[in-house]
């Protein structure tokens, strides 16, 4: 994995690079807005719903004449290497990029992105420049909100009895044997869920300050002891198509995953999601536009754009994402607002990879 070390070496490599041509912070909102129309194109570079996105885009580019290209890519970690081995180029290919809100953990976002850019948008004050815990000092903007929580059939299952502790979840397994699955790989679902369980067994709350990865003997013994009363799936998808079969009651499951299966009548609508109390970890997707992009006005105007109210509300209804913007509306949504108090960030207290790697290895394997 990546990590923080783009100290001196990639930031004399850009700096050595050439001057912008234009100065988007010496220029009015209207001045971009026709620099980015004579720029005619622009290279968006998201590792998700891509063929989804390319349809979603199509109102920009009637509104504006600009072409967005979304390219395939396989994976977050495959745009950011990419971003990352283009950094001391002249000039790049990506124009904008979607990231995960962890990775500006990784990287040095100053050396690498424009910035900071959420200033510049018209409707910067409705917006964040955090995601999943991590602040992108305005270099990224957030634009997704996504959210794990369990998802659950409502034909056979009554709401009102759904687990909301972790005493709760205990008393459920016990009396429905084999009806939870999970996965530990392949999607985050899954594993949010074992992150959360050992949270709980070892009495981490929100608040909790964790200084060091304390023994997690307690957590494995856990799953162990209850082995036989749970099952596992092999993915995010697996997880869902075995809820929808009825082989399970109740699954981790991401919101807008699920909400698009629904929408496209891969799972029936008696599938229904909540967050538990226990907690489950929230998501947050970023846009950034690299130094050497090749098209900087007409990526800054696609950001604002793509973080509007208008648009975001839009996606809410497409793909049931939480909007990153505070003006928009979120009816659309799988749950309602009081139960985003019980999510949660995948790095503190206690990150998701001091938790999975053990229980990989000490559950599965052993």
């Amino acid at each position: 994995m990546l990590r923080k070390l783009m100290t001196t070496t990639l930031a004399c490599a850009l700096m050595a690079g050439p001057a912008i041509a234009y100065d988007l912070t010496e220029m009015s909102w209207d001045e971009i807005v026709d620099e980015a129309k004579a720029e005619g194109e622009l290279t968006w570079y998201v590792w998700y719903f891509q063929p989804e996105f390319r349809q979603a885009v199509k109102p920009f580019e009637e509104q504006y004449g600009i072409i967005v290209n979304i390219p395939d890519v396989s994976s977050g970690d495959d745009a950011l290497n990419k971003v990352l081995a283009e950094a001391g180029r002249e000039t790049g290919d990506i124009d904008i990029i979607a990231l995960g809100g962890q990775a500006g953990n990784r990287i040095d976002v100053e050396a690498v992105f424009l910035g900071p850019i959420l200033p510049l948008l018209p409707e910067a004050d409705r917006l964040s420049d955090e995601a999943e815990g991590v602040n992108w000092q305005g270099y990224g903007v957030k634009y997704w909100g996504n959210q794990t929580g369990m998802a659950y059939d409502a034909n056979r299952v009554d709401p009102e009895t759904l687990p909301q502790t972790l005493a709760d979840l205990e008393a459920w397994i016990e009396a429905n044997p084999y009806q939870l699955g999970f996965n530990y790989e392949n999607g985050g679902s899954g594993p949010s869920f074992i992150h959360n369980v050992a949270r709980n067994v070892l009495g981490i709350t929100p608040d909790s300050v964790v200084d060091e990865v304390p023994d997690l003997v307690s957590v494995y013994d856990w799953f162990n002891s209850r082995e036989d009363k749970f099952g596992i799936t092999a993915s995010n998808a697996d997880s869902l198509t075995r809820l929808n079969s009825g082989e399970f009651l109740i699954v981790p499951a991401w919101e807008d995953m699920l909400f698009g299966l629904i929408r496209k009548n891969e799972v029936g609508d008696h599938i229904e999601f909540y967050i538990p109390e226990w907690g489950m970890n929230g998501g947050g997707n970023v846009i950034a536009i690299p130094k050497n992009a090749p098209r900087k006005a007409a990526a800054l105007l696609f950001a604002a754009w793509l973080t509007s109210a208008e648009t975001q509300t839009a996606l809410n209804g497409v793909f049931g994402s939480a909007p990153a913007n505070t003006a928009a509306d979120d009816s659309n949504a799988l749950v309602p607002n009081d139960q985003r108090a019980n999510s949660r960030v995948w790095s503190a207290p206690l990150s998701d990879r001091d938790v999975v790697p053990g229980f990989i290895e000490n559950v599965v394997q052993d």
